[in-house]
């Protein structure tokens, strides 16, 4: 990407010892500032306390579906031990068939901490009985708070409503637009849908610092009432648009992208869902079109092929290094 003017040169007074930084460093910089493909987990936050306990909810909705049970059953076999442990202190006081060993003792934490009591070991001393009390208790909260946390990650509401694997810029009737095709993957409607579109690029300051920059690119239609099927997002590429005064050669050595954001109302479950997605240029078509997916049926009939969805057609050649706009 290349750098703005005030980076290029010297500058002045306030920049002639501003560090300058060369172009291997700069789009080293600006890949690894990419957002199109990174998650949470491909960032390394220093300086930032992760807030475990306190903010133990959020965690347990965040990891992923491995991380949360392999936590729980780890967690779940600690706590047990630990009572067994509590137990064996007063190893007289759990009766049973036999002596109880560390063993019996676990699968007793076990029965005890989920209310089960089969009645084949039980407790019969003071200390024996006051830590199944507390057990007892500490097992209904971990219940309560189990069950909520796995009804919370099952019932969060996802969006999914999928985007076209690449956008593409079509000239119909000579007016260029960039476009975007999404779909709702649902039965259910999705409603009163708005989406943003912006265009993120990198720039290098005076002294080498990176700083991201959003231009909005204004939507011909920005509000969907109603989200059914499919529906293509068109932004007119006028003399004012962010992209007027770029070749989608240059676009895509500048490391920028096209991040879309989609804010709508499910109306089955009448919940507030979102979704996301971004393109580096790369993936941007010049003088295609999105290939008809909605059809009519002979009984009269709507079909949508979503088969066919990611499929563009190519409307006529075009120079790589033709203007945007």
């Amino acid at each position: 990407m290349a750098a703005p003017k005030a980076a290029r040169e010297t500058g002045g007074k306030d920049q002639g010892d501003a560090k300058r930084i060369t172009t291997r460093e700069a789009v080293r910089r600006f890949r690894a500032h990419a957002l199109e493909d990174k998650t949470h987990d491909d960032v390394v936050r220093v300086g930032v306390h992760d807030a475990m306990w306190s903010d133990l909810y959020h965690h347990a909705l965040t990891a992923s579906w491995g991380a949360f049970v392999g936590w729980a059953f780890l967690a779940y076999v600690l706590i047990n031990l630990a009572f067994a442990l509590l137990y064996a202190i007063a190893p007289g006081e759990v009766s049973g068939p036999h002596a109880p060993d560390l063993a019996d003792l676990f699968f007793f934490s076990v029965q005890t901490l989920s209310t089960i009591g089969y009645g084949v070991w039980s407790p019969t001393g003071t200390w024996t009985n006051s830590v199944v009390s507390v057990e007892a208790l500490l097992g209904m909260m971990i219940n309560a708070l189990a069950t909520g946390a796995v009804f919370a990650r099952i019932a969060r509401p996802k969006a999914r409503i999928m985007f076209s694997n690449q956008a593409v810029i079509s000239d119909e009737n000579g007016v260029s637009a960039l476009c975007i095709r999404l779909a709702n993957c649902r039965r259910s409607v999705i409603l009163s849908l708005d989406v943003e579109v912006a265009l993120s690029r990198l720039t290098v300051t005076a002294d080498g610092h990176l700083e991201r920059q959003f231009e909005p690119l204004l939507l011909v239609q920005a509000h969907v009432p109603v989200l059914r099927f499919a529906f293509v997002l068109a932004h007119v590429i006028t003399e004012t648009s962010p992209l007027h005064q770029h070749s989608l050669k240059e676009l895509d050595s500048e490391e920028a992208e096209i991040v879309v954001t989609v804010t709508g109302t499910d109306e089955a479950m009448g919940q507030t869902v979102f979704a996301r997605t971004a393109y580096a240029f790369d993936r941007v078509l010049w003088n295609h079109r999105f290939v008809d997916i909605v059809h009519t049926r002979p009984n009269g009939g709507i079909a949508v092929d979503y088969s066919r969805f990611h499929d563009t057609e190519e409307r006529k050649h075009a120079e790589e290094d033709a203007p945007v706009g």
